[in-house]
């Protein structure tokens, strides 16, 4: 059997549709899956996701004297009458602007569709491909953007309209997602874009990374973001040179074929190029930074990913996430919380701290939870276990009226007493503090129109600023 000699058109052809990228050795095209950007942003988006379940009963809502309180003492906060954990003195400080959430109410206690709920706001299940809160709120900020003027219209499912003519390259040097150190494999489907595609899946560094005690971490190696730098036997006159080219057999290749994902494809390229290429990405040297703000964060994978997250929002990327696993607390939680908080107390004091020194904290939203809460019943291995019926989360800094609790747990914390406080008005409530019009429809991949969040969810105004 012979092989079909291929004209240089077809050849081409090939090439743009990805059948020879090889030569690029594979560098843009992790990139080119996780980029989302627009050169004009107003608010960001911080998450602190707490891996594995925080118990709400030894870090925000403390039942001291009650046989469920444990032996984690509260202590008071810069707010009169607000206590929290004797673990966590520095966020204690920052109370005034920082708005407890203690009457959070959900059915899901298992760690893959507790996490699906809280990141997508929708129950597992079903054909619909829910995006997660990540993706969500990059697209909605960036289609705000996109809606008052830009280089890319977009069509009705999102995507940029093709045509004959090439689209100008985006500007924007970073992606519009990017997860630090997620622990993905619990729950796949909650760490990804879903129905909104890859222009706006997560840019992840140190995966399955985290706080482990008494291990020390190569946090360098884990927040370096991987094939940003050419092969060595690649000069950068020659690495321009094969982009040119790429660049010239897309626009080919979409004068004839300028349906939606193809321009898509080829605007991912244009914005990983832009992402390789651009100072910006210096963002990521946490070198540049002077060492007593880096040891204030804390020198472990959290603390300084909440300190390259501060950087990401200083150049312009509307959500990061950084997680913070060890909380899924079934045996020794008292000594667990103990160690987590130790890592989660001066890293999150210092971010707000240091948001507000940079003139960011007004625009920057930053929400700390996990999938649920813990048993305010103590087993019999000094531990807690699942529980969503009654548990807190935190919200603070741009949108959010700090120095407030809202919402009350019973005595002995087993139910909502005043309040409730349900997923969807949780994550409406993100949304409207970020100024977004939660109303707004993305197209599923199904073809169904679905809102930020569902028709009957109520942003908490109490906690809005």
């Amino acid at each position: 059997m012979t092989t079909p000699r291929l004209s240089r058109r077809d050849w081409l052809r090939l090439t743009s549709m990805g059948f020879a990228s090889a030569s690029l050795s594979g560098w843009i095209e992790n990139l080119a899956d996780a980029a989302a950007a627009h050169p004009a942003r107003k608010k960001s988006c911080i998450l602190l996701w707490m891996n594995g379940g925080p118990s709400q009963m030894d870090t925000f809502d403390l039942k001291p004297g009650h046989k469920n309180g444990g032996p984690i003492k509260e202590i008071a906060t810069s707010v009169s009458g607000i206590k929290i954990s004797e673990h966590l003195p520095q966020l204690a400080k920052q109370m005034n602007r920082m708005a407890i959430i203690r009457s959070m109410s959900t059915r899901e206690a298992d760690h893959a569709r507790g996490t699906y709920l809280m990141r997508t706001g929708r129950a597992p299940g079903g054909p619909i491909q829910y995006p997660s809160l990540g993706s969500l709120v990059s697209k909605e900020l960036d289609r705000d953007v996109q809606e008052k003027g830009s280089t890319a219209p977009l069509a009705p499912d999102g995507q940029e309209k093709g045509g004959t003519a090439p689209l100008a390259p985006p500007n924007a040097p970073l992606p519009g997602f990017v997860s630090i150190a997620p622990q993905r494999f619990i729950s796949t489907g909650a760490f990804g874009p879903g129905f909104l595609g890859p222009r706006y899946a997560p840019l992840v560094v140190g995966e399955n990374g985290g706080f482990r005690p008494g291990a020390r971490e190569d946090v360098a190696r884990a927040l370096r973001v991987e094939d940003l730098d050419l092969p060595r036997d690649i000069t950068t006159s020659r690495a321009d040179s094969r982009l040119g080219l790429l660049d010239d057999l897309n626009t080919e290749f979409l004068t004839e074929r300028s349906a939606g994902p193809s321009v898509s494809h080829r605007t991912a390229y244009q914005r990983a190029v832009t992402m390789m290429r651009s100072t910006a990405i210096k963002a990521f040297d946490l070198s540049e930074e002077p060492a007593r703000l880096r040891d204030a964060y804390g020198q472990n994978l959290f603390g300084q990913g909440c300190l390259l997250a501060r950087r990401l929002v200083e150049q312009g990327v509307p959500f990061v996430e950084i997680s913070l696993p060890g909380w899924d607390t079934h045996g020794n939680n008292f000594d667990a919380v103990k160690n987590l908080c130790g890592v989660l107390d001066p890293a999150f004091s210092t971010l707000i701290t240091d948001l507000s020194d940079k003139g960011l904290l007004n625009t920057t939203t930053i929400v700390w939870m996990g999938e649920f809460g813990r048993t305010p019943i103590i087993n019999g291995n000094n531990g807690r276990d699942h529980w969503a019926v009654s548990w807190s989360t935190v919200l603070a800094g741009g949108g959010i009226k700090g120095g407030q609790v809202y919402g009350k747990t019973s005595a002995d914390a087993m139910s909502v007493t005043e309040n409730p406080v349900k997923v969807q008005d949780f994550l409406a409530t993100v949304g409207t503090a970020l100024g977004l019009d939660i109303t707004k429809q993305n197209n599923s991949n199904v073809g169904r129109p679905i809102r930020f969040v569902d028709p009957g969810a109520k942003p908490i105004k109490e906690v809005l600023a």
